[in-house]
């Protein structure tokens, strides 16, 4: 059967590995920016590649004939990279993107810069910020108290003047973010749109709060990039693969 390269780091990219495995030839990839990384089950490598030409010569080496990138929505830079490299070798590609969450009431914004604005501009002064290590950095300057989560922790230049940091990963359930929040004191969530059930207790916790919500829209996938919402369509676009 074609060989699989699972670009993986996710729920949904474990849960496919899981349901593929043994019967699919599939090497799962994670990044590795997160310590002790919760693995899939059958091989993994762990690291970059090396930029689009690291890509390129990884797949060659490897005979790796179909490519499904699993990674979380926000992880832009390896989408981009697969897409292009699929495209130019001509390798099936297929992008497992978990539906996105209904913002609804929330204050949309196209950038962590952006939210920082917002905040700025809301005078929201204790704020839960849940957008990830690499995001801490355009809240620097703020004005604002911030209660920020993280799996690992952030650098230290990178962090606001005024902050309290919790090392901790999903899932989460709502009556322990609603405490978390009141013990905070909480006015106002920042958080990606990053999708799933895994940290969606947030938001829960939020609305019944009345706190305010900016959310970080998700970048626009690869133009032309076929998508599919769920591991179980995943698993069939695997089944169709022919050999390679």
């Amino acid at each position: 059967m074609t060989r699989v390269l699972l670009l993986g780091g996710t729920a949904e990219a474990r849960a496919l590995a899981k349901l593929l495995h043994p019967g699919v030839p599939i090497v799962s990839s994670l990044a590795g920016r997160v310590p002790d990384p919760a693995l899939p089950l059958g091989p993994v490598r762990i690291g970059g590649f090396g930029g689009v030409e690291g890509l390129r010569r990884w797949l060659h080496d490897e005979r790796i004939g179909a490519v499904i990138d699993a990674t979380h929505p926000f992880a832009a830079t390896i989408t981009a990279h697969a897409a292009q490299v699929c495209a130019d070798l001509g390798i099936p590609h297929l992008v497992l993107s978990r539906p996105a969450w209904d913002p609804g009431a929330a204050i949309v914004a196209t950038s962590d810069i952006e939210a920082a604005e917002i905040v700025q501009q809301q005078g929201f002064s204790r704020v839960f910020l849940t957008t990830g290590r690499s995001a801490t950095a355009a809240f620097v300057d703020s004005n604002a108290w911030f209660l920020i989560r993280a799996v690992t922790a952030p650098d230290e230049p990178t962090l606001p003047r005024r902050h309290q940091l919790v090392l901790s990963r999903g899932p989460y359930r709502v009556e322990d973010e609603l405490a978390l929040l009141r013990e905070h004191r909480i006015d106002a969530l920042v958080t990606k749109n990053s999708g799933g059930d895994m940290t969606r207790a947030k938001l829960d916790a939020a609305a019944a709060l009345d706190i305010s919500v900016v959310m970080v829209s998700r970048p626009q996938l690869p133009h032309g990039v076929r998508a599919v919402p769920s591991v179980a369509d995943a698993a069939d676009w695997v089944a169709c693969l022919g050999p390679r």
